[in-house]
Order: structure tokens, then C-alpha cells, then sequence
């Protein structure tokens, strides 16, 4: 068993997000990320593993080529592998946790969600 406080864990830095790795499985990774006001994402996917986040405080905006939906705290937010999505913080310092699994945690960037 593995046990994390997230208040406990926050890292926060004005020029970027913070993506704090708190462990690692077999098969993926759980991080807390940690957002300033005004702090987006790159537009990206994952498209060998799925992406959860659970947002812990403050909040914002998920988008992908579909849909926007405002992230509060207690929203839970699932991206299937290969799904093309971006972050857009709020304004407040937001806390989500995120979790990724699958064959390969890594993003591929894209310039815009078309």
C-alpha cells in the first residue's frame, strides 16, 4: 500500500505546471499536478495509455475536440488512450491527481485540437 497527502505534496511554480511523480506500477504512474491561475496544458494525447484526473481543489476548463467541460473540485475526468485534450486552469491554485496506465505513458503534442 502507498499512502500520499495531497495538500502535503503540492508544488507550485509561476513559470509552469508542476507534474509531481508520487509512484509508479507496472503499468503507469499516479502524480499530483499542481496549477497557478492562468496555466494551460499543451494540446496533447497519450496514444498508448488512459489518462485520469480527479480534480482535489480550485479547478478549471478540459477540452478536446468535442466537448469543454468545467473541471470543480470532486469532478473525475477520463481520457481514453489516444484522446486528443488540454487543461486550461482557473483562477485559483488548482490540486488534481492524475493517474495514467497502459503500454506507454507517452504524449504526443499537437498544435490544435483539429
Amino acid at each position: 500500500m502507498l499512502v500520499f497527502s495531497l495538500a502535503e505534496e503540492q508544488e507550485f511554480d509561476p513559470k509552469k505546471h508542476v507534474e509531481k511523480i508520487l509512484g509508479t506500477s507496472d503499468d503507469g504512474d499516479f502524480t499530483v499536478a499542481c496549477w497557478e491561475p492562468g496555466q494551460a496544458s499543451p494540446i496533447h494525447c497519450h496514444p498508448n495509455a488512459t489518462e485520469i484526473y480527479f480534480c482535489y481543489q480550485g479547478g478549471g476548463t478540459m477540452r478536446t475536440s468535442g466537448r469543454t467541460v468545467p473541471v470543480t473540485p470532486g469532478s473525475f475526468i477520463v481520457h481514453p488512450e489516444g484522446e486528443i485534450h488540454e487543461y486550461i486552469n482557473g483562477q485559483e491554485r488548482t490540486l488534481l491527481f492524475r493517474v495514467r496506465y497502459g503500454e506507454d505513458m507517452s504524449a504526443q503534442r499537437f498544435d490544435s485540437m483539429d
